[in-house]
């Protein structure tokens, strides 16, 4: 075998027989296959490349003296707005009094619709201030101060006959709006605690009939980013015949979202966990909705990426040229099959 020889065998694009160039129906329609399937998979392999995917990164925290936002929306199906409060307190003991904090309570009536509105300024167990949209009057300033009941004022029983009627009206209440708290472990909860312990023993009859059932629209620590999933959204927990305090405890994960436009987006994520506790006869307690938050010491970091171009053009050529590949394969053996039976015909 000469060297040129050697060199033509070299050749990975030999011609074709003759009879391999004849156009057939039938390679017509494994051609229109082939090209349905190569551009099926072009515009696949296009959208997987413009599609970005996200890389997760853990860290120690170093954030220190930065505010924590909680943003709440939940309703209180069987709780006039005039008996619930928000409080919030931190791991020192220490009422989140000075924040810059809204709070909206919508009233509701029994089938759930807006009548009216209510906004807290402050968030403190030990005195809430009240601006109303309506003819409600304020609660006492001091809650702690006790009111026996043979010398209740014109002002505590106009409340009083006020919340009967509300709850005789069954209305419920909606709360909504953003703390913003001290980046430590602490705790917020809604309950009827505003209330003094005369005031709302005469308006409820006792803690047992206090009913916190509660939907979770909407609870998270800090902006939405994509992918997020907030584990107590459209939470419903509903009690019959029944009360007692729910706790959720829950642990927050700093998190931050890098966009692939190198925007940052700082958030937290958050696992938890709920515990119920009914009431009973010898409890002291009143029913109430705690949300107890402890901070993670690591932050996660996630990350836009997109696909290099090479991997884009290299996945290409493998689909295309394996389809082009394939349905060359699949030509030639109909083509052979059609013509063994057509040989086989003639014979006849």
């Amino acid at each position: 075998m000469g060297m040129k020889q050697v060199i033509k065998n070299l050749d990975a694009f030999p011609r074709a027989e003759d009879h391999l160039l004849q156009k057939t129906q039938s390679g017509a329609l494994v051609s229109v296959i082939g090209l349905i399937i190569m551009a099926t998979l072009f515009v696949h392999e296009l959208r997987y490349y413009l599609t970005t995917y996200t890389v997760h990164q853990m860290s120690v925290d170093l954030k220190r003296g930065e505010t924590l936002p909680i943003h709440i929306n939940m309703t209180f199906p069987s709780l006039p707005c005039d008996v619930l409060s928000v409080d919030a307190i931190d791991m020192s003991g220490k009422h989140e009094v000075d924040l810059d904090t809204n709070i909206w309570k919508l009233r509701l009536n029994s089938d759930g619709h807006i009548i009216g509105t209510e906004y807290i300024s402050d968030l403190v167990e030990k005195g809430h201030t009240h601006h109303k949209h309506d003819d409600h009057k304020d609660h006492d300033e001091h809650s702690e101060q006790k009111i026996h009941l043979q010398n209740l004022d014109e002002s505590t029983e106009n409340i009083i006959k006020k919340v009967k009627e509300a709850i005789k009206n069954q209305e419920g209440c909606r709360v909504y709006g953003v703390l913003d708290v001290q980046r430590v472990a602490g705790n917020f909860h809604i309950s009827v605690h505003g209330l003094n312990i005369y005031v709302a023993q005469m308006i409820f009859d006792g803690a047992k009939n206090v009913n916190v059932s509660h939907v979770i629209h909407d609870l998270s620590f800090g902006p939405k980013y994509p992918g997020i999933h907030n584990p107590l959204d459209d939470t419903n927990r509903i009690l019959h015949d029944t009360s007692g305090t729910f706790k959720y405890y829950i642990k927050v994960v700093p998190t931050e979202y890098r966009y692939i436009s190198k925007e940052v987006l700082p958030t937290n994520q958050f696992s938890v966990s709920e515990y119920y506790s009914p009431i009973n006869q010898f409890d002291r307690t009143w029913p109430a909705v705690y949300f107890l938050y402890d901070l993670s010491p690591i932050t996660v970091t996630i990350k836009e990426e997109r696909r290099s171009f090479l991997h884009f053009i290299t996945r290409l050529c493998a689909v295309l040229g394996g389809t082009f590949a394939v349905t060359g394969m699949l030509d030639r053996w109909m083509y052979r099959l059609i013509e063994a039976l057509t040989k086989s015909k003639s014979k006849r």
